[in-house]
């Protein structure tokens, strides 16, 4: 064939990739301008969101202090980040929908059973995470950083820096509670099996104390209060890969 002969097998497998490059854009612009308009609404009350978040740090702060702005935009920019962050939180439901409608044609039948309620329990580990971290640690890592400084020192933290140290927790967290969909994942891609987890377990336990030294102040209650339920999560993934072990996936893609 000639080099200047024109190639109809060429232009075929160009077209699909061009119209999946262009699905893929639109669901993109979808999902910021979801981002958007939860945003706007929010923006609103960025200072109110701002107090709420920093509540389990100002109700344990001495009496005569408060939390400081150390930079002139701060206060500015500290509640419209916050604001952001939780307008992409608020909008992942509908972000993780538009990835499974952008790959869901290409999956078989048994998998896209599967996918759907692991999406959905994502979604809520996810949340349960942040709640966690919100609802039990903040207040046991808070009360002991505030409970530990020298007399002659006022703890006055900045709002900056504060929102950053609240956000990185949020993740991991959030990601720490996906330990049960990790697990799923893990068994049934063949990567590993229910009796190679539970030989290892007691790996997995120490593990799991490890990172919560690292994630929370150094006292045993709160170590425990978050290695717990890591433990339990993994636990929970190995019971449910027996459980919902797909079985039949290999006829049916056969």
């Amino acid at each position: 064939m000639s080099e200047n002969q024109y190639d109809p097998a060429s232009e075929d497998a160009v077209q699909p990739l061009v119209s999946h490059l262009v699905e893929l854009r639109d669901r993109i612009l979808r999902s910021l301008l979801v981002v958007l308009v939860i945003f706007l609404p929010l923006f609103y009350f960025a200072n109110d969101l701002y107090a709420y978040l920093s509540a389990p740090l100002t109700e344990l702060l001495p009496e005569g202090t408060s939390m400081i702005a150390t930079d002139v935009t701060s206060p500015f920019f500290a509640p419209f980040k916050l604001t952001l962050v939780l307008a992409i939180f608020g909008a992942i439901p509908f972000i993780l929908h538009q990835a499974w409608s952008f790959i869901s044609p290409g999956l078989y039948q048994h998998e896209k059973k599967v996918a759907i309620p692991l999406l959905v329990s994502s979604i809520a580990l996810f949340y349960s995470g942040v709640a966690f971290a919100y609802f039990v640690v903040f207040p046991l890592i808070f009360g002991f950083f505030t409970s530990t400084g020298p007399e002659n020192v006022a703890v006055m933290t900045d709002i900056s820096s504060y929102l950053n140290f609240v956000l990185k927790l949020f993740f991991a967290f959030g990601i720490v509670f996906e330990i049960p969909i990790a697990t799923l994942l893990l068994l049934w891609s063949g990567v590993t099996t229910v009796e190679s987890l539970r030989e290892k377990r007691a790996y997995v336990i120490v593990g799991c104390f490890v990172i919560g030294m690292l994630l929370t102040p150094p006292d045993v209650i709160s170590q425990t209060l978050l290695a717990l339920p890591m433990w339990l999560l993994f636990e929970a993934g190995i019971i449910m890969g027996q459980i919902f072990s797909p079985k039949g996936a290999d006829e049916e893609s056969a």
